[in-house]
């Protein structure tokens, strides 16, 4: 019996040292991804439908308005810099998209907006951007309804020439410009996100 109590004692204060642990972590994140946020702007392309012709278009839109994007922010010094040329160019932006579903066949209404959006976890390369809501130039291709796509268009981490690749030492370079030691820390993927996942495997919990 006493070896019973010893137990479920041990299990207790183990459960509570986790949820101390990943409470600690969970608002130290949060406050990293707020600081992230504010010095980045996404880029976030939303597919008509999930239909296989609608994604392949989505990506045509993508690769077009990514040329015209890494044109229009070559030397942008700040995310506040880049809201503005998206502001003051967006008729370019969206006649870049236009185009390009006209000219593959289709009709579709496409809209452009800069504002917050919810965005999940994303790896691009070694690099993990936690999840939480950020500024985004946002195309919206038609009802928007199907899968999305996404990038980071400041720093730039989306258009090299016209492959989608991140560059480790060009990311590197211009991450550590723009953020913290402690948020580049955070994106970088052998950071917190494995921490975390340790204790979680730790304690059996998936």
């Amino acid at each position: 019996m006493k070896k019973q109590k010893a137990v479920v004692y041990i299990i207790f204060g183990a459960s509570l040292f986790l949820m101390a642990v990943l409470g600690t972590q969970y608002v130290r994140q949060g406050m990293l991804q707020r600081g992230i946020a504010e010095k980045i702007l996404r880029f976030h392309v939303l597919a008509n439908s999930d239909s296989e012709e609608d994604q392949r278009l989505k990506e045509k839109v993508r690769d077009a308005v990514g040329e015209q994007m890494g044109k229009l922010l070559a030397g942008t010094e700040s995310r506040e810099q880049a809201e503005q040329i998206v502001l003051e160019e967006k008729n370019v932006i969206l006649e870049a998209a236009a185009k390009t579903i006209a000219d593959e066949g289709y009709a579709y209404p496409v809209e452009a907006y800069l504002r917050e959006a919810d965005f999940p976890v994303k790896e691009y390369g070694d690099y993990v951007f936690p999840a939480g809501r950020y500024r985004a130039l946002q195309i919206v291709i038609g009802a928007g309804e199907g899968h999305n796509w996404w990038c980071v268009v400041y720093p730039n981490l989306c258009f090299s020439g016209s492959v989608y690749e991140i560059k480790e030492e060009e990311a590197e370079e211009v991450l550590r410009e723009v953020l913290s030691e402690k948020e580049y820390e955070k994106i970088f993927a052998s950071g917190d996100y494995e921490l975390r996942f340790r204790l979680l495997e730790l304690f059996g919990i998936k």
